[in-house]
């Protein structure tokens, strides 16, 4: 007999506030500084980054390298935008490709994705365990390695030099489905079976019932949908200089060698920071992903 979910969450907070008073002030004391330590050695890199834009040339190659700037200078964002006015694609123009194809992809994915796993966990059908099992195989498979089996389906469908290049590899991502059905695992059986007596059709419960229970993970999926679509750079499927995402643009100008080393270093910013605003507003719904992940009914 399955023991209640809210009372195995009971007990499960019962015993952390438990163990929390057994431990002692220096425990907590040194779990602190430890925390603190390991959170200043994850954010140097992102400091070093961001330091970097605004350093001058002679400060970018001091050796041994400072991480903060000492004459901070705006000659590198100056010189990063001076070199895409330059171009003869505008911008703007890389700018709106990059935000098609990350908005497309990343609505596109996480849709289809909490769709799929809905399916596969809310109904019993045959071969649903081994589609899944193949699923979590396609995880082990680096983008590296299935780039040019990529490469050859577009092609064979005459997608290359297409925005759909970009845009429906990213719909197929395994990464979504593995993680919305391992969510989706938390929903009561019996609050979907309440629906349905009460006339509640497979649509609505999927939007009105799953989809708000599982809100936390397919926020989550969302921000790692994004950070891969807007680093992209079209690889070989993109070939039209009118097609281009943004970061292709921008490695070109860190591909310019000691002359654009300022530039490089605003370019490493530019693709930062975007990302990183996403984490920031969505945040706390990672930590409740983190908090719930193994809460099942």
């Amino acid at each position: 007999m399955r023991v209640p979910v809210h009372r195995r969450i009971t007990r499960r907070l019962r015993h952390i506030l438990r163990v929390r008073s057994m431990r002692s002030i220096g425990g907590d004391v040194a779990n602190l500084l430890f925390l603190a330590l390991l959170s200043i050695v994850m954010v140097i890199p992102m400091v070093y980054v961001i330091n970097n834009a605004f350093k001058p040339l002679e400060e970018l190659y001091l050796s041994p390298p400072r991480i903060f700037v000492q004459n901070p200078t705006l000659d590198n964002l100056r010189d990063l935008f001076s070199v895409m006015d330059t171009s003869w694609v505008p911008i703007s123009r890389y700018f709106f490709n990059t935000l098609l194809v990350t908005l497309v992809g990343t609505s596109g994915h996480v849709i289809l994705a909490s769709m799929a796993a809905y399916v596969l966990e809310k109904h019993r059908f045959y071969g649903r365990n081994a589609f899944f099992s193949l699923v979590v195989v396609t995880l082990l498979f680096n983008s590296t390695v299935t780039s040019i089996p990529n490469f050859v389906i577009m092609s064979s469908i005459g997608l290359v030099d297409n925005y759909l290049a970009l845009i429906i590899p990213a719909f197929g991502s395994p990464l979504g489905l593995f993680l919305m059905k391992q969510f989706m695992e938390s929903v009561p059986n019996a609050m979907l079976e309440a629906a349905k007596i009460d006339g509640a059709g497979e649509m609505r419960i999927f939007f009105r019932i799953v989809m708000p229970s599982v809100k936390p993970a397919w926020l989550t999926l969302i921000i790692f949908s994004f950070q891969s679509l807007w680093n992209s750079t079209g690889g070989v499927l993109i070939r039209s200089e009118e097609l281009k995402p943004l970061p292709y643009a921008l490695n070109q100008i860190v591909s310019g060698g000691f002359a654009r080393a300022g530039a490089a270093a605003a370019v490493s910013l530019v693709l930062m920071i975007v990302p990183i605003v996403v984490f920031v507003l969505s945040q706390s719904q990672i930590l409740d992903t983190m908090a719930t992940s193994g809460i099942k009914e």
